[in-house]
């Protein structure tokens, strides 16, 4: 008797640890996806490892549309960061002339501040071309854009950063 029961219960303990480890498996192989993978490009030993986010950017808020486009008169206020690196789009679409005014004033100085870097980021001036923005007079339904200089590659996609443009002020939008 006291055989058969301790072959019983071994039993159920190899059966439960089995049971048990087709469900933590999975769940360990999952993990190890989302945190590290080499790019196709490179061998599993090169020492830059990127890392894959399962988080979702989030895009700005219908509360905060309605607060640019009535106080300032923009909207689809974008930031991109250039295929190299080094520089920084920022781009907007003008719903009101009148109240985008500010943005295009070209004695108004524009900065973008990283809010992980703390990097204050400005308009770069070029000898013959003068600063790199749109400095005119807005027109409704058009888009206009500024670029920002990242040298040593301060801000980096996925940052939050808020663009100062004299009293204008857009906080916490993410570089793409």
């Amino acid at each position: 008797m006291n055989k058969g029961r301790f072959l019983y219960k071994t039993r159920m303990v190899s059966v439960s640890v089995l049971a048990s480890s087709l469900f933590v498996l999975p769940i360990l192989a999952h993990s190890a996806e989302t945190q590290e993978m080499p790019p196709a490009n490179q061998s599993p030993a090169s020492p830059q490892v990127q890392k894959i986010s399962p988080y979702h950017a989030n895009r700005v808020s219908k509360h905060a549309k309605e607060y640019y486009q009535s106080i300032w008169g923009v909207d689809n206020m974008l930031v991109h960061m250039t295929a190299s690196g080094n520089l920084i789009r920022f781009s907007y679409h003008v719903n009101d002339p009148v109240r985008a005014k500010s943005l295009g004033d070209e004695h108004a100085t524009p900065y973008l501040l990283g809010l992980r870097s703390r990097a204050m980021l400005h308009v770069p001036v070029m000898e013959n071309i003068g600063q790199l923005r749109q400095a005119v007079k807005p027109e409704a339904g058009k888009d206009y854009w500024m670029v920002f200089s990242n040298k040593g590659n301060l801000v980096k996609v996925g940052d939050r950063v808020n663009v100062i443009i004299g009293s204008f002020h857009a906080e916490g939008l993410m570089v793409e």
